[in-house]
């Protein structure tokens, strides 16, 4: 029941800022609308030139939005270049722009439509994890669905108004946190625990975070996402949003460590009740050197795949002059300050594991029955 009325408070919460989106004043902003590609002529723009220019005259149906039903000639440029060229064929379901020129509603095409294949996968996803997961599984989904809303709904609406990101995303990661921790783990001290040790770990990313990208002179843009943000939003402090990413993007590996630790500390403890809290925290410690190699190499590997075609064009570039790049250092002082929390998170969750659960309320005769136990044995 408790979990029930959580959750029915996290939705509530989170639809304000979305009400309250609505009311704010943004001018007149249509809504694209998707269509189907019919017919594509192509129309060869230089024919006497050496650079070879194509355009693809397509017939494009409206099947969603205001105009549903409408049929548009749009003209779509081949420049020879695949990140900006799209390349149309009858059947394609297309992203259409909306804009007023004034004497009329203006069409473009802006991309291929892929949300359908996302669907996919997604449905993909949380049917997986409700089956195997059953119960758990369930909670875990709506922990992760109102983390992303949190981060959208809350962090970046506060990021563009002003407030400080790091500050922020501190804030919304602790509020995350404790909310997967509940909902999965339940009210208890294991619970309580992992949230703990997330969030000194998670303190410890910022601050090592911080005093990494000061000593580099990191200037926060290492991608073409952020010069777009720029160019919309330059006001923004982009050293401090780089912060906030090198911090979410550690949050989820180092929720995991927690969470294992907690577990493995309490389970000990409801087997033998009769363990001091440096046996507790010893035995955490054990378990988490185990979980260390493997967490910290996987959060290594998402980064370096991530990376792959930045590692690739290192073979063209003097080492010394790649390694010092914005974007390589940006990219590995990320890898590097998540593993960092990962290791201090087990030691962290370890001793406050140990210290929580073993206030946990014995009853005398749950000792006896251990100590007589012991003593047959012996």
């Amino acid at each position: 029941m408790k979990k029930f009325f959580i959750i029915l408070i996290m939705l509530f919460t989170l639809i304000l800022p979305a009400c309250a989106d609505d009311t704010i004043e943004q001018g007149k902003i249509y809504p694209s609308e998707i269509g189907i590609v019919q017919k594509v002529d192509y129309v060869d723009l230089n024919e006497n030139s050496e650079v070879a220019q194509v355009k693809q005259s397509a017939q494009v149906k409206i099947i969603k939005g205001k105009d549903k039903g409408e049929v548009v000639i749009l003209d779509n440029v081949l420049t020879g270049n695949p990140y900006y060229d799209i390349k149309l064929k009858k059947g394609v379901k297309v992203i259409l722009h909306v804009e007023d020129n004034g004497s009329g509603i203006e069409y473009s095409i802006e991309d291929v439509h892929r949300s359908g294949v996302l669907l996919g996968l997604s449905l993909i996803f949380c049917a997986l994890l409700i089956y195997i997961g059953r119960k758990k599984g369930f909670y875990s989904l709506i922990s992760i669905i109102i983390t992303c809303i949190l981060i959208y709904n809350f962090l970046c609406p506060l990021v563009i108004f002003g407030i400080n990101p790091v500050l922020g995303t501190i804030i919304i990661s602790i509020f995350a946190t404790a909310l997967t921790m509940y909902l999965v783990g339940g009210f208890n001290k294991k619970s309580s625990s992992a949230v703990l040790g997330s969030t000194l770990s998670l303190i410890f990313a910022g601050i090592l975070s911080f005093v990494t990208v000061k000593a580099a002179a990191l200037n926060g843009f290492s991608s073409e996402n952020v010069m777009f943000l720029y160019s919309a939003h330059p006001e923004l402090d982009f050293v401090s949003i780089v912060i906030s990413t090198m911090m979410l993007a550690t949050l989820g590996a180092v929720m995991d460590v927690a969470m294992s630790i907690a577990s493995t500390v309490n389970e000990i403890f409801s087997i033998d009740n009769t363990k001091t809290v440096k046996e507790l925290f010893i035995s955490g410690m054990n378990v988490g050197r185990d979980i260390i190699g493997t967490m910290a190499n996987t959060l290594i590997l998402v980064y370096l795949g991530g990376s792959l075609p930045l590692l690739l064009l290192a073979s063209n570039i003097d080492l010394q002059k790649f390694i010092n790049l914005n974007q390589v250092v940006t990219e590995i002082s990320s890898a590097l300050i998540g593993s960092c929390a990962i290791v201090i998170c087990v030691p962290a969750t370890a001793i406050v594991a140990a210290n929580l659960v073993r206030k946990r309320t014995i009853k005398p005769e749950t000792v006896l029955k251990a100590n007589f136990k012991n003593i047959d044995e012996n």
